[in-house]
């Protein structure tokens, strides 16, 4: 059975990385390249978002017995083959998890645009995905 409190505060800890990363999209994109601050502050609380996400994904699939992730990218995929994540709420979760390998393990070869793009454009679709699991518990 799903811990109602390690979901909860993992939730909350999502809700403070959300914040701080709502403060760093108010940067153009020249700002938000030139300033190590900025881009690493964005880099960190994306990498700390996304891996919330996975780590709540997990408890569910886990809780629910279905089939065990393979990869990050699976925990998404589960979720939407056994309809928790719906369709174009996926679709724009495509690619997140693998993101998150970058941030961890390739950040000698990021690409701060990219950094820069994902923050505008996919921040919205974590916090979907985050109120969506809040409102399973």
């Amino acid at each position: 059975m799903v811990n109602k409190n390690v979901l909860t505060a993992r939730l909350e800890r999502l809700s403070d990385y959300l914040k701080i990363l709502e403060l760093v999209q108010k940067y153009d994109c020249s700002r938000f390249l030139e300033d190590p601050f900025i881009h690493g502050t964005a880099e960190r609380n994306l990498h700390l978002a996304i891996e919330c996400l996975l780590d709540i994904g997990n408890h569910i699939i886990a809780d629910r017995g279905y089939k065990r992730p393979e990869s990050y990218a699976d925990v998404f995929d589960i979720l939407h083959q056994n309809q928790v994540i719906e369709d174009q709420l996926f679709k724009n979760l495509i690619g997140l998890a693998a993101f998150r390998n970058v941030l961890v393990h390739d950040y000698m070869h990021l690409d701060r645009s990219r950094v820069y793009q994902i923050l505008k454009n996919k921040t919205q679709y974590l916090k979907q995905l985050g109120a969506l699991f809040a409102r399973m518990l």
